[in-house]
Order: structure tokens, then C-alpha cells, then sequence
């Protein structure tokens, strides 16, 4: 257990990157609330979320990166480290490019399928073609992060997280209120503040990296072995974020079928849910960095140690924010909003809310152990299977009997065995050190 001071600096450091990020949401959403319609905010809020649900699939390039980081970092192999930040940024640069290319028929795809008021449409329109021009710089920041997440410098991610939503908060007040772009104009804040924060990031890099030792590595990039070794990880991290978020779309779209109140009933649980979230993530982020180390060095002795205390540290998290929503809801719910009517019998679905706390908090840290150990097949596989046994029966159940508690149920079910399916898979990574999903990238020669 002598990681445990170096696990609390690097959780420290990267739950403080990952909550920064809602603040300057927050923010944004304040200037466009305060315009003089309201169609801004909500077409910047349609377009977001369509924007967001489509980079939370491509977050594969930041938990692949960190992943093959780690273990580089591990084995002390500066190529293989190089190695894993060149190919997967440019991967990320061909897919950012693709998004720009592509982003009107992704707009007509994603908006044809929403009934809005046209002014909100246009309004989400044009926040989304102008936000879309900073995929690449979006995307290559994912691989940057998880670049400097696998070699602990975690001073670096909170720098760029505080300069890329600093820049952010800044060029919204600019191109909203003092510009009155409006909707066009929180999109080019968005796409401005991602361009700087990878300019900033890539000055570290060529800080610390010389130009000579990139141009000598660059024929390796092109290694088929390499090539195929990355898109199999990212291709299986791929598919499990995907299940991830098709199942919390489908969670939203039947609880929106459910009427107004159940909609916003659920809206505030799932942002109790979201809140600790931000921090389990922080943790997972840590646990992926030492798992992949502790891989690296072929330190398995150090895995359990290392789950134990993740596990440990993400029910506490869950138990906190699901305690206070059970002892105090009015007090806690009271603070998201003031009518009565939403609050009055929220109470009966905190059960539900504590019980989903507890077992996502352990599968995203469970997630990140396995991303360390870049075994993308097992997330994905786990995923794929909780989704059909636990919550597709249970969905079609609560949408048969027009029930929130079976919807809830679902959702809680696709937890619980996830959770248990991680479980069971422990035991093997800590008796030897398990392969990649194919061959390293270090292990070029």
C-alpha cells in the first residue's frame, strides 16, 4: 500500500480538472439565459447535447491513450510512450477532420429526429456548425490529456483545464453579450477556447519532447502492427461507450414518455447522479494510470492493493451524495428548484437513486482498472451483456406498464451487473499480467 500517497496526489488533481468543467457550463448557460429570448439557451442546450453524446463515444482516443501511456511509462519505454500519443493523435486529427466535413449531414441526421419550434432548431443550427469546426482541436486535446494522464502529470491537465474553460467563460462574454452572437457566437467561444487549450498543451509537449526524436519515430507510426494494435482498443472502448450511451438516451427518452413531472422528477436525481460522477471519474482517471503503470513494471502484486482501495474510495463518494438525498431531499432538492409539486414525492425514488450511486461508482472504477490493463474487450463485452440481460427486459417492462420504478430498476440492473461482471473478472488480473487486446505498441522494435 506505499501508492497510497501517490494515488490521493493523483486524484486530488484530476477530480479538481474534472469539475471545473461543469462550472464553466454553468456560466455559459447564464449568459445565453440572460438574452432576450429564450430560444438561444435552448438551441445551445439541443445542439450540446447532441455534440456531447457524440465526443463521450469518441472518449475512447483519452482512455486508450492513457492506457498504453501508463504501461509504456511502466516498462520506462520513452518510444512506446511517444509511440501511443503519435498514433492515437492521428486518428484523432483524421476523425476530427471527418466531423468538420461531415457536419451538416450529422446536423440534419441529429436534429430531423428532434420536434422543436424552429427558432429553436436554428438557434441549435447554428451553434452546432460553428462548434463543430473544433473537433480536431477537441479530439486531439482527448489524446493530449490522456497523454499526460498516463505519465502522472496531472499539473498539466488541471492547467489546461483551467485555461481551456477560463478562455471559454471569457470568449462567451465577448462574442454573447458584447458581440450579441448569440447561439453562433457560444459556439465559436467553444471551438475558439479548444484551439487554445491544444496550443498551450503542445507547447509543453515540445518543451520536453525535441522535433528530431518526433521526425526519427514517424516511419513507425505507420506500422501496421502498431495500426492495428490501437484501433482494436479504441475499436472495443468504442462499442462499451456506445452501450453507455444508448442506454442513458434511452433512459431519459421513456421517463420523458412518462409526463412532465417524472421527466423532471428524474432530470434532478440524474443530476445528483452526474455531480459524483465528476468525482468517480477523477478517481477512475487515477486508478487507470496506476493500473497501467503497475502493469508496465509487472507489478501485479500492487493490483489488489490498488482495486481495494478505488473501490473503497468510490463507495464512499456514492454513499455521501446518496446519504444526503436520503436523510435531507427537500433540503437537497431544494436547492436544484422551487416547485413544490417536483419535490413533494421524489422521496419514494431515492431508493433507486442510492442504489445506482453505489454500483456506477464501483463500475467506473472497476472500468478504469481495466482500461489501465487495455483490456477494452472485457468493457465492452461487460457492457454489451448488462445491457441485454439487465436493462432492455427491464426497459420494455416499464414501458409496458407505464412504470418510473421498473424504469429505474433497468437502469439500476445495467449497474449491478456491470459491477458484478467486472468483479468476477478481478481475480485473473492479479494473478499474472494479462495481455493487451492485441499487441502493444511499445512492443515494437
Amino acid at each position: 500500500y506505499d501508492f497510497i500517497p501517490r494515488y490521493f496526489r493523483l486524484a486530488f488533481t484530476n477530480v479538481l480538472s474534472n469539475i471545473i468543467v461543469p462550472l464553466s457550463n454553468l456560466v455559459s448557460i447564464m449568459f445565453l439565459g440572460h438574452l432576450s429570448e429564450i430560444h438561444y439557451l435552448a438551441g445551445v442546450a439541443l445542439a450540446g447535447n447532441l455534440l456531447n453524446f457524440l465526443y463521450f463515444v469518441l472518449s475512447f482516443l483519452r482512455m486508450g491513450t492513457t492506457a498504453l501511456t501508463a504501461q509504456a511509462v511502466g516498462r520506462d519505454d520513452r518510444e512506446g510512450v511517444l509511440l501511443a500519443g503519435l498514433l492515437n493523435g492521428l486518428i484523432a486529427l483524421v476523425l476530427g477532420v471527418a466531423i468538420i466535413l461531415l457536419q451538416y449531414p450529422l446536423g440534419v441526421l441529429g436534429f430531423s429526429i428532434l420536434d422543436v419550434a424552429p427558432e429553436v432548431k436554428s438557434s441549435a443550427q447554428a451553434y452546432f456548425n460553428t462548434q463543430s469546426w473544433g473537433a480536431p482541436a477537441i479530439l486531439l486535446n482527448f489524446v493530449l490529456l490522456g497523454w499526460f494522464l498516463g505519465r502522472e502529470k496531472n499539473g498539466l491537465v488541471v492547467l489546461l483545464s483551467v485555461v481551456g474553460n477560463a478562455a471559454n467563460i471569457a470568449l462567451d462574454y465577448l462574442f454573447i453579450i458584447h458581440l450579441d452572437w448569440s447561439s453562433m457566437g457560444a459556439g465559436v467561444a467553444s471551438a475558439a477556447s479548444q484551439y487554445l487549450t491544444l496550443l498551450v498543451g503542445l507547447f509543453f509537449v515540445c518543451k520536453e519532447i525535441p522535433w528530431q526524436e518526433v521526425k526519427e519515430l514517424a516511419g513507425k507510426i505507420w506500422d501496421i502492427k502498431a495500426i492495428r494494435s490501437t484501433l482494436t482498443l479504441n475499436g472495443n472502448i468504442f462499442v462499451s461507450n456506445l452501450v453507455c450511451m444508448f442506454t442513458n438516451l434511452t433512459f431519459n427518452y421513456e421517463g420523458a414518455q412518462m409526463g412532465t413531472i417524472i421527466y423532471a422528477q428524474n432530470a434532478l436525481l440524474l443530476q445528483i447522479w452526474a455531480l459524483s460522477i465528476y468525482i468517480v471519474e477523477g478517481l477512475g482517471f487515477c486508478t487507470e494510470t496506476l493500473a497501467g503503470n503497475f502493469k508496465g513494471k509487472g507489478a501485479t502484486e500492487q493490483l489488489a492493493p490498488l482495486a481495494k482501495v478505488s473501490v473503497g474510495m468510490a463507495l464512499l463518494v456514492s454513499l455521501v451524495f446518496g446519504g444526503a438525498c436520503w436523510l435531507f431531499p427537500d433540503d437537497v432538492f431544494g436547492l436544484l428548484t422551487n416547485h413544490a409539486e417536483i419535490i413533494e414525492n421524489i422521496d419514494i425514488f431515492i431508493p433507486w437513486l442510492v442504489l445506482v450511486l453505489v454500483c456506477n461508482s464501483v463500475c467506473c472504477i472497476l472500468c478504469g482498472y481495466f482500461l489501465g490493463l487495455a483490456q477494452g474487450h472485457t468493457l465492452r463485452n461487460v457492457n454489451l451483456i448488462a445491457f441485454g440481460v439487465g436493462f432492455l427486459p427491464a426497459d420494455v417492462a416499464a414501458v409496458k406498464f407505464e412504470s418510473n420504478h421498473i424504469l429505474w430498476l433497468a437502469f439500476f440492473l445495467f449497474n449491478a451487473i456491470g459491477m458484478l461482471m467486472f468483479g468476477a473478472q478481478l481475480p485473473r488480473t492479479f494473478e499474472s499480467v494479462v495481455e493487451n487486446d492485441s499487441v502493444s505498441i511499445p512492443a515494437l522494435e
